[in-house]
């Protein structure tokens, strides 16, 4: 482990019932490679499963306590309504003793967020040796912690001292990083990418509950591994990239699903973990399809029931689908492509 504590997956994860799988108590899988161990077995023996969250390692859990709240109004109609609505917090990101940035969050995951914002910024790289990762809730506050002092401290000072702003020279570095990045080679089934598509749609989540937000889901083959949702999609991408460098999870057969659009931050994050495949329900940026080209990434929008759009990277495609098959999704599932 890279300092951040294990993830406790939910009661719900795989099985409907409360088990012990393997020997792991389910909400006390050490690892990674504990909770697929017990995703096979559960396949094998075929024991009773809830179907739109089985596989997962990570899933939403919309009834999880501060993540919304109920507010009082009224309709067109006049009459008196009440929804849930997302919470919005701010968390601010230390690296070891500099502050980096303020983000607005919904406050789940915190030490994901950090080392994946950092690893995506290109703050901390496969050399830094991360020590230990400390969160205050009261402050709002996660700092992380390496070995040594890391050079990008140093560079981010500078920065801002000539800037007043480090937005833009942080983009800038992780532009950068693209410089030689070979992506690895694959192969993306479609019936895969239609089997995602339905699964991911038909889990609930806090989208479903409330709305207002963005998920992003790093996948393989068809199964869905680790579902994150946040008021932003960076955010959400970044608790994905966290969770995969604490747990040491090769990038080169694995997809990432987004909700949200596929903009050239979106692709260069994905680049720069690593990962060949970046698929969304909505629509694309000019920018983003031209670095997704020059990267050798795969890029897929507009991923709806039967429809999507690959304008990178077709030749990782394996068209082996019957679309004839494939059924269209449902009205509530089309909502997610708003946000």
């Amino acid at each position: 482990m890279n300092g951040a504590p294990p993830f406790r997956p939910r009661a719900n994860w795989c099985l409907g019932v409360d088990a012990v799988i393997l020997g792991v108590e389910v909400g006390k899988a050490s690892s990674y490679r504990d909770c697929r161990c017990a995703i096979r077995w559960c396949e094998e023996v075929q024991l009773p499963t809830r179907s739109e969250t089985c596989g997962y390692v990570i899933a939403p859990d919309p009834t999880r306590t501060g993540l919304t709240r109920a507010v009082r109004g009224v309709d067109h109609t006049g009459a008196e309504q009440t929804i849930s609505v997302v919470e919005e917090r701010p968390l601010t990101i230390y690296l070891n003793s500099r502050e980096i940035v303020t983000a607005m969050t919904i406050g789940d995951y915190p030490e994901y967020l950090a080392l994946g914002f950092l690893r995506n910024q290109g703050m901390l790289s496969d050399g830094d040796v991360v020590t230990g990762i400390d969160f205050d809730e009261e402050l709002e506050v996660v700092v992380v912690r390496t070995a040594v002092e890391t050079d990008h401290e140093d560079k981010l000072a500078r920065k801002t001292r000539t800037s007043g702003c480090a937005v833009g020279t942080v983009f800038g570095d992780m532009m950068a990083g693209l410089e030689g990045l070979t992506l690895p080679p694959a192969t993306l089934r479609t019936s895969d990418l239609y089997a995602l598509s339905h699964k991911i749609n038909r889990t609930p989540s806090l989208y479903l509950e409330a709305g207002a937000i963005h998920g992003t889901v790093l996948c393989q083959g068809a199964e869905p591994l680790v579902y994150m949702e946040d008021v932003g999609r960076h955010n959400a991408v970044d608790k994905v990239a966290g969770w995969m460098f604490d747990e040491g999870v090769r990038a080169a057969d694995k997809t990432l699903y987004t909700t949200g659009r596929l903009t050239s931050e979106m692709v260069i994050k994905t680049a720069l973990m690593g990962i060949p495949v970046l698929a969304s329900r909505s629509g694309f940026t000019a920018w983003g399809v031209e670095i997704a080209q020059k990267v050798g990434l795969t890029l897929i929008g507009r991923l709806r029931g039967q429809r999507f759009v690959c304008l990178a990277g077709e030749d990782r495609l394996v068209r082996d689908a019957d679309v004839s098959f494939v059924e269209e999704e449902p009205r509530k599932s089309r909502r997610k492509g708003a946000a």
